[in-house]
């Protein structure tokens, strides 16, 4: 009797747990890559404008001449998916960036420094991790308006004290180990240490891990830019995209909100997949 042919995904599902993993690693990383390579050249890759409207296709399918269909005002999903990667990464690009170099240096500071410092900063991290992310980007786009810029400053402070806490267990660690000892008994300082030895020795591990706050992120500024606080019309971006299809899925027309939609799941998890695996190849352990 003859065997059958494994499938592809019988095939996937029998490889080693290490292939299978590199698999995923690999599949998250071209999902990545390919979104940040069509939002770079978002006016190369678009077919049409983003806010090109076509009242002779409406709510159209896919076709040949739309890929991925229209919305409400006959504009191209594709393009408006396209152009929208550029706010839809910037913004939690930016947050990952500012909330890792602050809470870099507070908590470099903290358990470089230990005694009273680090028991203040203790308290203010405490204070901070009390108010979630999104509910102070809310705040600061009622305190200064709409747009992104408002609440990607909120969202770095929110997420700083998470940085510095690792970047405390991190440096709290380092200090005891022997090569510290042997740069000051060399005569060096601790400023010089802390920042020219002991930093670069925790930034992997702590990028690795900031890593996983992007796919957060992404999600938290396009579920602000879907309540109408985040990103602002005629600027097309994935969560906006989302709250202009509402009325078309009362419709009937479910494409326009399930096209940005899914891009936000798919980056989300193709991001937490990538910081996962750094974090494993790292060694990316909290010390006690």
């Amino acid at each position: 009797m003859t065997t059958p042919t494994p499938t592809l995904a019988v095939k996937v599902l029998r490889a080693p747990r290490a292939h299978r993993t590199s698999l995923v690693f690999a599949i998250a990383c071209g999902v990545v890559a390919v979104m940040t390579l069509a939002a770079v050249f978002a006016p190369f890759v678009a077919p049409y404008p983003p806010d090109a409207v076509d009242f002779t296709a409406v709510n159209a399918g896919p076709s040949a001449a739309h890929w991925l269909g229209t919305d409400g005002l006959g504009r191209d999903l594709l393009s408006r998916l396209v152009f929208g990667a550029r706010t839809a990464l910037l913004g939690p690009l930016l947050v990952v960036i500012g909330s890792t170099i602050i809470g870099m240096l507070l908590g470099l500071l903290a358990g470089w420094r230990g005694g009273w410092i680090d028991a203040v900063l203790g308290r203010v991290f405490d204070v901070l991790f009390a108010f979630p992310s999104l509910l102070l980007a809310i705040m600061a786009v009622a305190l200064f308006g709409k747009g992104l810029v408002a609440p990607v400053i909120a969202m770095s402070i929110a997420y700083a004290p998470f940085v510095a806490r690792l970047t405390r267990a991190l440096v709290k660690a380092e200090r005891t180990r022997p090569y510290v000892a042997a740069y000051r008994v060399q005569g060096f300082g601790g400023a010089w240490i802390a920042f020219r030895r002991v930093l670069p020795n925790v930034t992997p591990i702590v990028g690795a891990q900031s890593t996983l706050n992007f796919g957060y992120v992404l999600a938290e500024l396009a579920g602000l830019s879907f309540l109408g606080l985040g990103v602002q019309p005629p600027t097309p971006d994935w969560g906006a995209m989302i709250n202009e299809a509402q009325s078309g899925v009362a419709g009937g027309y479910f494409l326009p909100a399930i096209v940005p939609a899914v891009a936000v799941v798919l980056v989300v998890v193709a991001v937490n997949i990538i910081g996962e695996e750094l974090s494993d190849r790292i060694g990316g352990g909290v010390p006690a």
